[in-house]
């Protein structure tokens, strides 16, 4: 499956919003949307349509926009989700990325935003396919994390070299106010320590500090609070697929700022007695 089959897998009549929020989480705006993706002459062209409902003001002509092929700094998983934004880092600029997910009739994409290398803040998008009755689940909680998840990991290339695919086990666990989490695969490990704030987490005990942020629709963003200088990074979200499942998207930056890869992982809780 081509990456402009995958992006066909996104077609449909989406009504959901655009929830606006602050670097610290907090919600400032949230607008009803409709998002219409129509495939066109055989599927070869596919027409965009953005319309925003901000209430109490009159509605803004929708926004339309053609894809006959897609651009270098997207990719697309097999099951339609993707990985969009910014190729090079750059303090002096504005940076970001868009990411989503679909499955079940549902989307949620989730946009994340820097100004001068800082986090701005960004916007959740909700959506579910029109005419199709699936309520939106609950706010993501750290009682959920909480526990032993196995994962399997996707690696997809923007030169389109063959994806890499591995296993993963994570735990998290809970210690009064602290979050702990150890993330290990075939390749590499990884362990860090955060501090809960509601429904924030902050991990700042490295010399790159990093936020989590649980939000409505059991979403998540996870991204450095300042893009560190000549060294990797990534901006990471997160959804609650299902009960017990849980599908994140990473964007992966090298030293240089320069976009290398997109990273998908799709886990499954296998015990939850993490709090100590």
């Amino acid at each position: 499956m081509n990456q402009w089959q995958r992006f066909l897998k996104n077609l449909g009549d989406w009504r959901g919003s655009f929830t606006q929020f602050s670097p610290q989480g907090t919600v400032l705006t949230d607008i009803p949307t409709r998002v219409t993706l129509e495939g066109v002459e055989n599927n070869s062209l596919v027409q965009q349509r953005v319309f925003k409902y901000p209430p109490g003001e009159p509605q803004p002509d929708p926004i339309e926009l053609n894809y006959r092929t897609l651009g270098r700094n997207i990719l697309f998983f097999e099951d339609g989700a993707f990985s969009f934004g910014s190729m090079q880092f750059s303090p002096v600029s504005d940076f970001g990325a868009e990411q989503g997910f679909i499955h079940n009739q549902r989307r949620l994409r989730l946009v994340q935003l820097y100004k001068n290398g800082e986090f701005s803040g960004g916007t959740l998008i909700r959506e579910v396919l029109d005419g199709v009755d699936t309520p939106e689940s609950a706010p993501l909680t750290v009682d959920e994390l909480l526990g032993e998840w196995r994962g399997t990991v996707t690696t997809e290339y923007p030169d389109f070299r063959p994806p890499e695919s591995y296993e993963s086990h994570l735990v998290i666990s809970r210690q009064g106010n602290q979050l702990q989490q150890s993330l290990s695969t075939a390749q590499w490990q990884f362990s860090s320590t955060g501090e809960i704030e509601g429904d924030r987490i902050l991990f700042n005990q490295s010399s790159e500090p990093r936020q989590l942020l649980l939000f409505p629709d059991g979403a998540s963003c996870l991204c450095p609070l300042t893009i560190p200088r000549h060294q990797p990074f990534f901006l990471e979200i997160g959804w609650r697929r299902e009960e017990g499942v849980r599908t994140r998207l990473l964007r992966n930056y090298d030293a240089s700022g320069q976009w290398v890869s997109s990273t998908q992982i799709i886990e499954k809780k296998l015990r939850t007695d993490s709090t100590l």
